[in-house]
């Protein structure tokens, strides 16, 4: 099995708005990335568990704020590694297992009811994530909120 690489320094819907910040860029100051998870935050509805909108990118290549509000549903991205950076807030990571009752959503994931076996971890600002391509994986949340700095990486 790949493996995962975790540093610490520990209901899905997407936001439907065009990205306001340097997204066809290759960079975004501290301030910018203050700025988006605030307009984020302020853009989700009451109930909504999660937002995404692209920070910077390079081409298909992008790297977005995650807000999560609740925990999504376990899921594997067969085509692509998934990295990511806590920027604030606090969860739980369940990686590697199996995942349990697959449903492919997309061509890009597959999320399931459970992962059964994988490895725990708290997350916190500062965190680290890599997960391999075909890697189940689950965030939870143990505040009111986890933010992420999210990529996903084509699997070569």
């Amino acid at each position: 099995m790949a493996s995962i690489l975790l540093a610490s320094t520990g209901v899905m819907a997407q936001s439907g708005n065009a990205p306001t910040g340097p997204a066809a860029g290759e960079f975004a100051s501290a301030k910018e990335v203050r700025a988006q998870i605030a307009a984020m935050e302020a853009e989700m509805k009451p109930g909504q568990g999660f937002a995404w909108r692209p920070l910077v990118r390079d081409g298909a290549r992008v790297a977005a704020i995650e807000i999560w509000k609740k925990p999504g549903r376990p899921a594997v991205h067969q085509a692509e590694a998934e990295y990511a950076i806590v920027l604030e807030g606090a969860g739980t990571l369940i990686s590697g297992g199996t995942l349990l009752a697959p449903v492919t959503r997309r061509a890009d994931l597959i999320e399931g009811d459970r992962i059964e076996g994988g490895t725990t971890r708290p997350l916190g600002p500062g965190d680290v994530v890599l997960l391999p391509a075909g890697m189940p994986h689950w965030f939870g949340i143990t505040g009111d909120r986890l933010v992420l700095l999210g990529t996903k990486l084509p699997a070569r």
